[in-house]
């Protein structure tokens, strides 16, 4: 790819997106973006992000996100996750017994998630459910389900997306955060159509390792 088109703020803002993907297999939030730049305002990333997008240099997914194009496309595969963890042999959990090595394979994901089927995941950005333990920068696990009434899920409203406990009574839907500095949201039956129930919360994963709910 030839990079000459890009100004060098635009390079260097290239260059840390890449960068910080293939150090953290995911790419960065706006907010840390906004950090490492010292931008005062998300839309500053914004505009950097459209730049890059007009230019080719990223390309939109189907998911709203954005992406390196194919031509450019890099492996961010962990090669340990991809082949499972080890099973070096048997412990015993009673009385002390002789050690037994042997190779038993390996722990998949779909031994750590029996339903990973139907699970999906999104990054959090913002602190609003910090006293339910997930913080800004986590990944949380969904799940297609059921939302029972105190329930944490992600919801769709208004175009809008927001990870909230979930409440249903005769006035409508209550949006309810975990951090006392944020407001509830109250959702009315007569703009109901406009909610979507994306999926329930199921656990969340973060540098700490995998937080599962279930």
């Amino acid at each position: 790819m030839d990079r000459a088109q890009l100004t060098r703020k635009q390079q260097e803002f290239f260059d840390y997106i890449v960068e910080y993907k293939e150090e953290h297999n995911v790419w960065p939030t706006y907010r840390e973006i906004a950090d490492a730049f010292g931008y005062k305002s998300p839309n500053s990333v914004t505009q950097n992000i459209q730049s890059l997008l007009k230019k080719g240099y990223l390309i939109k997914t189907e998911e709203g996100g954005y992406d390196l194009p194919p031509n450019v496309k890099r492996e961010y595969t962990d090669a340990e996750m991809d082949g499972g963890i080890p099973v070096h042999g048997i412990i015993a959990a009673g009385g002390l017994q002789e050690a037994v090595e042997a190779d038993l394979g390996t722990i998949g994901m779909e031994t750590l998630f029996p339903k990973i089927d139907q699970m999906f995941a999104l990054r959090v950005a913002g602190n609003s459910m910090k006293d339910a333990g997930i913080q800004d920068g986590d990944f949380v696990l969904l799940m297609d389900s059921d939302v029972k009434n105190g329930d944490i899920g992600a919801v769709l409203y208004d175009g809008e997306t927001s990870l909230k406990r979930i409440y249903h009574d005769e006035d409508g839907l209550r949006l309810e955060p975990a951090n006392e500095k944020y407001d509830d949201i109250e959702v009315k039956p007569d703009v109901f159509e406009e909610v979507r129930v994306l999926g329930k919360y199921v656990g969340h994963v973060n540098k700490n390792g995998i937080h599962k709910k279930f």
